[in-house]
């Protein structure tokens, strides 16, 4: 069943609700695509493409100037309180500890907001068990300047999923990390889709990493973006840095390759 469908979607860029003229710039045009509840998509494409315009849109965050947004059959008309969000910086709070970074969202996102007093330790067991999850056992109580960038990168992961979001929106959020960091984390967020089975969107320039975490692979045009590509990921899971090097992994991501090229249309 799609839990998420984009139909006909237009983005003008300082013309919302009318079409496009001079001066504005045409970011997203007639995008299409139907996501599963539970599926794990990412989204390739060229630089300026609109990749992380169609996570804005689906979070609430910005309306389509054309056609229709809509999570769980109903449309998205103001942002979502259901979403989790994750970007190449970790963003995390410098005065508070690791913990009270993780349970950030509890205390602005409802029906937690309304709970904190009274679910406080539970709240605390929910950090410390995604804590653990990544690895970061024994470091709640560690400010950030003290954890390296994987680290913090961890727990940037674990705030966007403490409130139990039914979507998690990842923006290139293993960009800025080394070759080694980011191939680690590939395995911990495989582990935490897997934990916790919510709705994943990734948009990333990596294609190997598209290809070891996904099961859709969407592939978007230069702008104004079109999806112009969609292809499943039949690789099995768990997937393994050994995967990477198995000749249909590899041909999948040559494939890929082929279809961005130098941001065709076709």
């Amino acid at each position: 069943m799609t839990f998420i469908q984009l139909t006909d979607v237009d983005l003008v860029y300082g013309s919302p609700g009318r079409k496009v003229s001079g001066g504005d710039t045409l970011a997203v045009s007639s995008a299409n695509v139907g996501i599963s509840h539970g599926e794990f998509v990412a989204i390739v494409g060229p630089s300026g493409c609109g990749k992380s315009t169609l996570l804005k849109l689906i979070a609430g965050l910005t309306k389509p100037s054309r056609g229709s947004v809509r999570v769980d059959g109903e449309g998205v008309l103001h942002p979502l309180k259901t979403v989790g969000m994750a970007f190449q910086n970790a963003t995390l709070l410098p005065w508070r500890n690791i913990r009270d970074n993780v349970m950030l969202p509890l205390e602005i996102v409802e029906p937690h907001r309304g709970r904190q007093k009274q679910d406080r330790e539970k709240n605390r067991d929910r950090a410390e068990t995604l804590l653990a999850k990544v690895g970061l056992s024994g470091f709640a109580d560690r400010m950030p300047w003290q954890l390296s960038g994987g680290m913090q990168q961890r727990a940037q992961l674990c705030r966007a999923l403490i409130h139990e979001p039914s979507i998690l929106l990842l923006d290139e959020p293993f960009a800025a990390l080394d070759t080694f960091t980011r191939e680690e984390l590939w395995g911990v967020l495989q582990e935490l889709w897997s934990f916790r089975k919510c709705t994943i969107i990734l948009v990333t320039h990596e294609l190997r990493e598209a290809v070891f975490l996904a099961d859709t692979v969407h592939v978007m045009s230069s702008r104004p973006g079109q999806i112009i590509q969609s292809r499943a990921v039949d690789l099995p899971r768990p997937r393994t840095l050994d995967s990477t090097f198995e000749p249909d992994f590899v041909e999948l991501v040559q494939e890929l390759r082929r279809h961005i090229g130098p941001g065709k249309k076709s």
